[in-house]
């Protein structure tokens, strides 16, 4: 620091300029190249291990916690000479934060995003009517992929919503892989009345448990839900298959419940289904097509 001033005090008299002025001028200079310097080498090192998607959002991340650092080291240098100019800034950040004010929200609430993280990339959330994929996480905003809101196995339908940061504290997000990467799937199969109900849910079981997608699934889950016990409370007494049964009228109502992640859903029903059919035609499983026959 005292070389620095000595350095400052010698162009002082080189140039007649303030020796005050030079300082600032010298101090900030070399925080700016500095933070440029960090930049760069940040940039090149992540890109380095990093060479797939993953890498652009740690670069953001780093970014920003960098841009965080860079102005404080910017308010340190000019610390002394800022107090003289309170009056004045007062009256200007005033001005600002009023007319700036969304931007400035946004920007806080982003940070709160990296931080508390009630979503990251890839989880599926709904806001409103609006249920999507996150795509991308920003300083102001965040991208959505929109997915059908039929239901929970909702499909892409190609549109990308960007939402501004600030929706976090002014709407109710729900995060469908929060805590949990799989949810509970069902799915109903009618069978007539007089069948042989022992043999139509060993198929069903048969069918589901068969499904390689489907079998490895509970012993994940009762390793996300004893990591989430360690601060949470909760329960779950059944991870595997199980088929409920209801009389319904005419014929009796099968509900399939298994554990499956949200994106798979729809094609592992339509496998589910495929599958059942197959045994239908071979006249292992006695589905209720609306009319018994005599």
């Amino acid at each position: 620091m005292n070389l620095l001033k000595d350095f400052c005090k010698y162009l002082g008299k080189i140039t007649t300029i303030e020796e005050t002025y030079i300082y600032l001028l010298v101090a900030t200079t070399i925080v700016f190249l500095m933070f440029l310097g960090l930049r760069k080498f940040g940039k090149f090192i992540i890109n380095k291990k990093f060479t797939d998607r993953k890498g652009f959002y740690i670069t953001q991340s780093f970014l920003m916690i960098l841009n965080i650092i860079e102005i404080l080291c910017f308010l340190f240098v000019w610390d002394d000479y800022i107090k003289d100019l309170m009056t004045l800034i007062s009256v200007v950040s005033a001005a600002l934060t009023i007319a700036l004010r969304e931007l400035i929200l946004n920007f806080f609430c982003g940070l709160y995003i990296k931080i508390k993280k009630p979503f990251v990339v890839e989880d599926r959330i709904q806001i409103d009517d609006l249920k999507g994929d996150v795509m991308n996480i920003s300083t102001l905003n965040f991208e959505v992929l929109e997915v059908s809101n039929k239901d929970e196995r909702g499909q892409s339908t190609g549109i990308v919503i960007t939402f501004p940061n600030s929706i976090v504290f002014s709407k109710a997000i729900k995060n469908i892989n929060k805590g949990f990467k799989y949810v509970w799937d069902e799915l109903t199969v009618n069978i007539k009345m007089d069948c042989d109900l022992a043999k139509n849910k060993q198929e069903l079981y048969k069918i589901v448990n068969g499904l390689e997608i489907v079998k490895n699934i509970p012993n994940k889950m009762k390793e996300e839900v004893d990591a989430v016990n360690q601060t949470n409370r909760v329960y779950f007494n059944k991870y595997d298959p199980i088929i409920y049964t209801k009389l319904v009228g005419d014929h009796i109502e099968l509900t399939i419940r298994y554990l499956m992640h949200p994106k798979k859903s729809r094609y592992v029903e339509s496998v589910i289904w495929n599958k059942i059919y197959l045994s239908y035609k071979e006249g292992i499983i006695d589905l209720y097509t609306g009319t018994l026959e005599d």
